[in-house]
């Protein structure tokens, strides 16, 4: 078997084994976690896997060609490993996982069994399942480009290019007043005119809820008082006093990168597409359906 351990593959013809299963978790927040099934702690690569942390799997699925791997994980939830308020949060959606066959009695004989991401996660009873998904997961994201007339970039991404760092286009606030983590309310908050922040984010920068952030519903402005609220509440306990982040939104639309953005260049939709109505009509001399241009 290709890129197998040698000493390893010695030790399991000998059909007497000391194997175990070591787990890595890598969430994209730079937190790692570390596993093992065994009763005590192993400890390779510069990490420890700890023992008795309530964690299994069920049979590994492998495939040669591009099929998708993938398994589950099952735990435990407690705040020592895994904790049901960060599976909430969102905060291991992708992470990492890396699963190894090792020889407890020579961690050095050991087999990197699996390396993917964590997909869907459900909770229930104290306890945690996790899909996990293979690397050639990333070989069924649609490819290239829609064309529809609204911009198809996300505001600041590769596409767009525009530089959210530009002033005015993002205020960092404190929490004065807030009501379930989804409703925000400023006493004073100037620069910004009303609906400017609509369809934009609000992101934690520091507390417990620190990395979360969730997309604006709405942006009121009732004389000097400033209301935000937020499609999904956040997460995570957000007290008064906490730094937040308002990025100015986009709604799509070929007048809103020109005007509120002047980054028409990078405007990623197509507004001149004709629409259903038009494809199906038939020239005529009178009225709107001339069939010339429709500029």
């Amino acid at each position: 078997m290709a890129g197998f351990n040698a000493a390893l593959e010695a030790h399991l013809a000998t059909g007497h084994t000391t194997l175990a299963h070591a787990w890595q978790i890598n969430r994209t927040d730079g937190v790692r976690f570390a596993f093992t099934d065994h009763d005590v702690d192993l400890t390779f690569e510069g990490v420890t896997f700890a023992a008795d942390s309530g964690l299994g799997a069920k049979a590994l699925a492998q495939t040669t060609g591009l099929s998708v791997d993938n398994t589950e994980a099952l735990g435990a939830l407690s705040d020592a490993s895994l904790r049901e308020d960060e599976i909430e949060q969102g905060r291991f959606d992708g992470a990492e996982v890396i699963a190894w066959l090792v020889n407890w009695a020579d961690v050095d004989q050991r087999w990197m069994q699996f390396r993917g991401s964590i997909g869907e996660m459900s909770r229930s009873g104290g306890a945690f399942k996790a899909e996990l998904r293979g690397l050639t997961e990333a070989l069924n994201q649609p490819q290239g480009r829609a064309y529809q007339k609204p911009c198809t970039a996300v505001l600041g991404d590769g596409q767009c290019r525009f530089d959210l760092g530009t002033a005015g286009y993002a205020s960092t606030q404190s929490v004065e007043v807030q009501t379930d983590g989804r409703t925000f309310v400023w006493d004073d908050l100037p620069g910004f005119e009303a609906g400017w922040f609509t369809r934009g984010r609000l992101e934690v920068l520091d507390g417990a809820a620190a990395g979360l952030w969730s997309m604006i519903k709405h942006d009121r402005l009732d004389g000097s008082q400033r209301t935000v609220e937020l499609w999904e509440p956040i997460r995570g306990a957000v007290p008064l006093g906490t730094s937040v982040r308002l990025v100015a939104g986009c709604d799509k639309r070929l007048e809103t990168c020109r005007l509120k953005f002047n980054n028409i260049l990078n405007f990623q939709g197509f507004p001149d597409l004709p629409g259903e109505d038009w494809v199906v009509a038939v020239p005529r001399s009178t009225g709107t359906n001339s069939g010339g241009s429709l500029r």
